[in-house]
């Protein structure tokens, strides 16, 4: 513990480098509980969220809302998190605070992260020698959103077909027309190569609903029997998750194929029928999908889907969903609204998953602008079906200091 104890102090001494932080509201909610110290606050803390604003059809309008104001720390030049470990099994929660949708990749023994920043109009990623080295490192902003585009969700880096490539969602024509677009890496550095944009994803030929009808977000993609594939979320009404074979990093090679949609309740869960945020589990024979389902608040939860290594993933009776959300809200930990995840190999071989949540379930104004869902590591374990189960220790969660955004 003493050497995850001085990636703590590194991690809280870098905060500056995310963000300004207000009060400390883990503090005053009772968590972190351990003996660990609280980390400096930095600079003045923002006024809470405003409430919702609605246009006249009723829908959340964030040319009119008033956001919740949020202060941005000097721009520092990237450094690599370098060769941090902490004891076999320690990881920070939060690892990375304020970053919504978080995507951690490791690629030839180095870790990349990026995830949702909180204005919602750049990419920014950092790296690290080890997981804890994340927390520790400072980010690199490597494209921002030209004016007029809004959204900008949910990146996660990939290196695909002898490419790195972001993906990310946004809206370029319009607030709420949200599709999936990308960025290529001009070089093998990705850390201090330039990005380039390369526009939003192509739909196979006479293909006239991927990435097009309605809104789409969330894509990942990975690599089963010698071909790649890509799953994302489309509105056609309500959110489901769809499938198709690639051409390139930047080009679906065959229609999709819906995979799952919203059937049960919790599915459902505030009035949201939604599956989003898809992420790719291979264990054994086995690959699953974890999604997230609900809406953004303390309904928010994943979900999973499972199929035979040896399927088809473009045949939609290839996958099976299970019936109950394999992780949810748990107020016993402080864990309201857990999702969004991703899964990498940890420092020691073992599976995690990386996750976001708040540590309250009350939301002043719309939870897009409640900037504090943080990135947490847990650890996976399987049972003795090889299912992968979803559960944090209590000694796990929680275990650096932070602060909220007030």
């Amino acid at each position: 513990m003493k050497r995850l104890f001085g990636v703590i102090c590194a991690a809280a001494l870098c905060g500056c480098a995310f963000f300004a932080w207000g009060g400390n509201r883990a503090a005053a909610d009772g968590a972190p509980e351990k003996n660990l110290p609280a980390p400096p606050s930095f600079g003045a803390s923002a006024p809470a969220p405003a409430e919702t604003v609605l246009s006249e059809n009723g829908v959340f309008s964030p040319e009119t809302a008033e956001k919740p104001a949020f202060a941005e720390a000097p721009a520092q030049e990237a450094q690599s998190g370098g060769e941090v470990l902490g004891e076999e099994g320690d990881y920070l929660s939060p690892l990375v605070t304020l970053r919504a949708d978080p995507y951690l990749y490791k690629y030839e023994g180095v870790y990349y992260f990026t995830g949702s920043y909180p204005l919602y109009d750049r990419i920014e990623l950092t790296s690290a020698d080890s997981v804890n080295g994340i927390a520790a490192a400072v980010p690199k902003t490597i494209w921002k959103a030209p004016s007029g585009t809004q959204h900008v969700w949910a990146p996660e880096i990939h290196h695909i077909m002898g490419e790195w490539v972001i993906y990310y969602a946004a809206s370029e024509n319009g607030a709420w027309d949200i599709k999936c677009y990308a960025l290529r890496c001009t070089g093998d550095d990705p850390m201090h190569d330039p990005w380039e944009y390369m526009g939003k994803i192509k739909a196979a030929e006479k293909d006239t609903f991927s990435n097009n009808s309605g809104m789409s977000l969330d894509m990942t993609v990975f690599e089963t029997g010698g071909k790649w594939y890509a799953i994302w979320a489309q509105k056609p009404t309500s959110s489901n998750l769809y499938i198709a074979e690639m051409k390139t990093p930047f080009e679906l090679a065959t229609k999709s194929v819906l995979i799952t949609q919203p059937d049960y309740d919790w599915e459902k869960g505030g009035g949201e029928h939604v599956n989003e945020g898809p992420a790719v589990l291979k264990h054994a024979d086995k690959i699953f999908v974890s999604f997230s389902a609900a809406r953004t608040d303390s309904n928010y939860c994943m979900g999973l889907l499972e199929m035979d290594a040896c399927d088809d993933p473009l045949l939609k009776e290839s996958w099976k969903k299970y019936p109950e959300p394999v992780f949810q809200t748990d107020a016993s930990l402080k864990i309201y609204g857990p999702g969004h995840n991703c899964f990498v190999e940890g420092d020691y071989g073992e599976q995690l998953c990386v996750l976001h949540f708040r540590d309250y379930k009350d939301i002043s104004g719309d939870s897009l602008y409640d900037y504090n869902r943080h990135a947490h590591v847990m650890k996976i374990t399987y049972d003795r079906n090889g299912i992968p189960q979803f559960h944090f220790d209590p000694d796990d969660v929680y275990n650096a200091p932070y602060n909220n955004h007030r």
